[in-house]
C-alpha cells in the first residue's frame, strides 16, 4: 500500500490544497518499506489528485482539507485521513498501528467572498 502525507519539512502540512510536497511511503506488512519527498510544483485541488492518483496512492493523511477535495480523493478510491498534526513519519507508524488519527471528513470551511480570490486565514480549519 502507498500512504500519502501532505509535507512542510517533517511536519504534515495544514492546509491540502496548497501543499508544497507529499511524502508517500510505501508500506508492506504493517511496516514501512521506503519513503520519497515529491514536489507538487505548486499544483491546485484537483492537480493534486491527480498527483496522488499517478502515484498509485491508497491512503491520504493530511491536515486540514475540503468538502470538495474529499469528494475527489474518495471518488479516486483514494481513503482521506484528515484533521492530523505533528510528524509525517510518526502519523503513518500510527495509521499502520490501526490508531485512530484524525478522520475522512473535511476540516475546512472555506468562504470565497473576494471575487474569487483566496487568502489563508479566510477559512476556519477543526
Amino acid at each position: 500500500m502507498i500512504i500519502a502525507v501532505t509535507t512542510e519539512g517533517e511536519n504534515i502540512f495544514q492546509h491540502f490544497g496548497k501543499s508544497p510536497q507529499f511524502t508517500l511511503f510505501e508500506t508492506e506488512d504493517s511496516r514501512i518499506k521506503s519513503e520519497k519527498v515529491i514536489d507538487t510544483s505548486d499544483s491546485g485541488h484537483s492537480a493534486l489528485i491527480d498527483v496522488l492518483k499517478s502515484n498509485s496512492v491508497e491512503v491520504l493523511i493530511c491536515g486540514g482539507i475540503g468538502g470538495g477535495a474529499v469528494n475527489g480523493l474518495t471518488a479516486a478510491g483514494i481513503e482521506v485521513v484528515a484533521g492530523v498534526s505533528g510528524s509525517v513519519k510518526d502519523a503513518v507508524i500510527k495509521y499502520l498501528s490501526g490508531e485512530k488519527l484524525g478522520s475522512g471528513q473535511p476540516t475546512c470551511d472555506h468562504h470565497h467572498d473576494h471575487e474569487g480570490e483566496h487568502h489563508c486565514g479566510e477559512h476556519t480549519c477543526h
